[in-house]
């Protein structure tokens, strides 16, 4: 009975702890007490004294917030997801269960507000390249409203002068991978298993479907559609779908078109383009740069269709690695 009574005391003195809007913590090795805010620490967590935790937000059992974490309000972490290195996550974020954000190396990683990263997600790690040394500061930014998929990695970049950069309301889908110094625009969707490589761009809108993978320094136009199973290694222009295990561009994407509010002069514009570069009936052969200027003179009017003969054309440019190939239909 008196075991019992026992037990009772100590449950009812952990609902008091849990329930209180203070958590005072002993450091270990100093012995002074830690004030902290009303966010729930469950007992088990480890949570560095001199990290910066915000206001009702919720650390469960086994987790690990490091010495230069900056954690905002409401943030959720789940059992057995860990915080480390100089990371900062904005408002309402939530770790789910093994989810692994930081690592203590040079450099940052800065998560914006209302991010979700998944079961075992591995985000903001020293990247895979053989160029980055070890001491090297390296970044990565993540804007708001992102979902972050089970078993996803996201790299920081491989040198001081880059970063790796993910904007707004992206979905990654399970087990994606963008490397080292991508740069992510906003809206985009990519289904489970999209491997990026280092410095490829992804613009905004874009949709990859399940097992695509893109080669490192390679653009991917905003609007666009990559079929699954894709290997992208030349760019992928604006508007437009690529598919094959080598993709060759199959028309534009105009689906996504329809669902993004393209109104029907703005469609009907890009396709007359897209026939006239791609498709051309004339018998007289002209090379891509003719026909790219000769329809700039008659469709510039429409923004839609000047957007998608600049993005082809910076595809030549410098350093750049062209565009998918395309078949011509020209009737010889």
């Amino acid at each position: 009975m008196q075991s019992l009574l026992k037990a009772r005391r100590s449950f009812c003195s952990l609902n008091h702890l849990r329930r209180s809007s203070t958590f005072i913590l002993e450091d270990a090795k100093s012995e002074t007490a830690i004030e902290r805010s009303s966010t729930f620490i469950h007992p088990t967590a480890v949570v560095h004294p001199s990290a910066v935790i915000g206001e009702d937000g919720y650390i469960g059992p086994f987790c690990t917030v490091g010495a230069f974490a900056k954690l905002g309000n409401g943030c959720q972490l789940h059992p057995g997801s860990h915080i480390f290195g100089c990371t900062e996550l904005g408002d309402r974020c939530v770790l789910m269960t093994g989810a692994i954000v930081g690592e203590d190396l040079p450099g940052r990683t800065v998560i914006g507000c209302n991010n979700k990263i998944g079961h075992h997600a591995v985000v903001g790690i020293r990247c895979q390249d053989m160029k980055y040394k070890p001491g090297d500061e390296c970044f990565l930014d993540i804007g708001d409203n992102n979902d972050i998929r089970e078993h996803s990695s996201i790299h920081r970049s491989s040198k001081s002068s880059d970063v790796t950069a993910i904007g707004d309301n992206n979905l990654i889908m399970g087990s994606c991978h963008i490397a080292h110094d991508c740069k992510i625009g906003n809206n985009n969707i990519f289904a489970n298993n999209t491997l990026l490589a280092g410095h490829v761009v992804v613009e905004d809108y874009v949709h990859t479907a399940g097992a695509t993978a893109v080669h490192q320094f390679c653009h991917v136009g905003s609007f666009s559609f990559v079929a699954a199973g894709s290997m992208v290694s030349q760019d992928v222009p604006k508007y437009m779908m690529v598919a094959g295990e080598r993709p060759e561009l199959r028309g534009l994407n105009l689906e996504g078109l329809r669902r993004n509010g393209f109104t029907g002069e703005e469609i009907n514009g890009l396709r007359s383009a897209y026939r006239k570069v791609f498709m051309p009936t004339d018998t007289k052969f002209k090379g891509l740069e003719e026909r790219l200027e000769e329809v700039n003179e008659k469709l510039a009017h429409i923004p839609s269709v000047h957007s998608m003969i600049q993005s082809i054309r910076a595809s030549f440019q410098q350093n750049r690695r062209g565009i998918c190939k395309f078949r011509l239909w020209n009737g010889i």
